[in-house]
């Protein structure tokens, strides 16, 4: 025996969801994402699904998103990986003592110091990541 109709429960948890994401603080969350991810968003962020779930034994809120980010990759002629950075090209090599940028603008060289397992390391989080997100899409 149903009391109410379904259709007007699942608009009302669709527009309580839609007020709670229309309240979403997007400077805190984006500063979040520099500091834990430690990527800027690019274009507009854009909403694809919000719910009502529980997490870990509590009532929680689920907003998905889609996001562009900017991503460099360095890699030499030989083809292998030297750097990839979520951070403008421009900053990478303004910050990277490692870097010397020739006349020509195709070519770059980076020192191949034992930093290298430390670029493989971020290249292959920053991949997780990126698969992370284009997954929750």
């Amino acid at each position: 025996m149903k009391l109410t109709n379904p259709e007007s429960i699942q608009d009302s948890e669709k527009e309580f969801i839609d007020t709670i994401n229309a309240e979403l603080d997007w400077d805190v969350i984006e500063q979040m994402l520099l500091d834990k991810h430690n990527f800027a968003v690019q274009d507009d962020i854009e909403y694809k699904d919000g719910n009502l779930i529980v997490y870990n034994n509590e009532i929680a809120y689920k907003f998905d998103f889609q996001i562009k980010v900017p991503l460099s990759v360095i890699f030499n002629r030989g083809g292998e990986c030297l750097s990839m950075s979520t951070t403008r090209e421009e900053e990478v090599l303004k910050n990277n003592e490692d870097v010397e940028v020739q006349n020509s603008s195709t070519t770059q060289t980076l020192s191949d110091e034992p930093g290298k397992n430390k670029v493989e390391a971020m290249a292959v989080e920053i991949a997780d990541l990126i698969s992370e997100i284009n997954n929750k899409a």
